[in-house]
């Protein structure tokens, strides 16, 4: 035996067991028992073998390897995700790689598609923006399914929840409430979901006929600092509005700290509801009320189009889109007659100003 190489053959050799035995027991696929893996792995963690991933993959077979690519890994949305694929991918013995990317560069994209090349027998992408990164993952040849994510990408299968039907049941809880002056913090409109939400929340108040005012609307970017400053700009108006509208959990949570910060009460003097609902929507004081997404069952429906490719069977449907469902907590309330009577006056108000002009 070559003790600084050590060989799969070197590791059946002394396990007294078949080279294709040793290869199932080291890869945890089916078809050997649990003594036998075990006395496996001790074999190779004493001699010092390593599996070769790459040569794995050459030799035509597979890593049993899912790769995972996201350019966020602080904040819950993203790692909610993460971890429901991992377990997804588990439960099929199969093991995950994380990857982070930050850099729009052909060095980081080569560097990409190497590493999916060599490692991973398929990809979740977790890329809520339309990326030049597609069409590295289109040039890696290697299955790809994405998440939150649909737009003019008909190259990729994806998984993502419905976000104009979930920000329809946000903006119409508030409404059912009695508040007709809703505001909606939006975010980057580069992404799908954010401008679907938006659309929605127009579309609905046009609907329950309901005042659409410009000066609603503001924009941050999906954090909670963005969403304090975007709410701080929403109660210095002239006539604020008695509810907003979040486009995601985060922002929502900067609203609340801005309701506060102007010694207001939520839900009190003004009702926040997010999206996402995120582990920490449940957490915050007052509980949010917020759209829930499925994430472990996106998760879920990511990593089984995922295997269908690989198995080279078709998918269910190319573009999965599961649906969104509100979950009310403490955050949203009946908007107070004084406020709906100073919501009114104002805006009679607003509107004679206008008719003088």
């Amino acid at each position: 035996m070559n003790k600084q190489n050590p060989t799969l053959a070197d590791v059946a050799k002394i396990a007294g067991v078949s080279q294709m035995t040793a290869s199932r027991a080291l890869n945890d696929r089916p078809g050997v028992s649990r003594e036998t893996r075990d006395e496996v792995l001790r074999i190779a963690g004493d001699i010092g073998y390593v599996v070769n991933r790459s040569a794995q993959k050459l030799s035509g077979g597979r890593n049993g390897i899912i790769g995972i690519i996201t350019p966020m890994l602080d904040n819950q949305f993203a790692s909610e995700l993460i971890l429901g694929v991992g377990r997804a991918a588990r439960a099929v013995s199969y093991e995950t790689l994380v990857y982070t990317i930050f850099d729009e560069d052909r060095d980081t994209h080569r560097s990409l598609i190497n590493l999916l090349q060599q490692f991973a027998d398929g990809v979740v992408a977790i890329l809520p923006k339309e990326s030049a990164y597609f069409d590295a993952l289109a040039a890696s040849h290697v299955p790809v399914v994405l998440i939150d994510q649909r737009g003019s990408l008909t190259t990729f299968p994806s998984v993502s929840v419905d976000n104009y039907g979930g920000a329809r049941l946000a903006v119409a809880h508030l409404a059912e409430l009695g508040h007709r002056r809703i505001a909606f913090i939006s975010g980057d409109e580069t992404i799908e979901g954010v401008r679907d939400r938006r659309r929605a929340y127009e579309d609905t108040l046009e609907r329950l006929e309901l005042p659409r005012d410009p000066a609603l609307v503001t924009t941050g970017d999906l954090t909670q600092v963005t969403g304090f400053e975007a709410a701080s700009r929403l109660l210095a108006l002239e006539e604020p509005p008695t509810a907003i509208f979040a486009a995601n959990d985060l922002s929502a949570f900067g609203a609340i700290a801005a309701v506060r910060e102007a010694g207001l009460r939520v839900p009190d003097d003004i009702s926040v509801i997010g999206f996402d609902d995120i582990p920490m929507a449940a957490q915050v004081h007052p509980a949010l009320t917020t759209v829930r997404q499925p994430f472990q069952q996106m998760a879920r429906a990511a990593v089984n189009t995922l295997l269908a490719s690989l198995d080279g069977t078709e998918a269910s449907a190319a573009r999965m889109t599961l649906p969104a469902e509100l979950v009310v907590r403490q955050s949203t309330g009946q908007v107070s007659n004084a406020r709906r009577k100073s919501s009114s006056r104002q805006g009679k108000t607003a509107r004679g100003a206008q008719r003088q002009a």
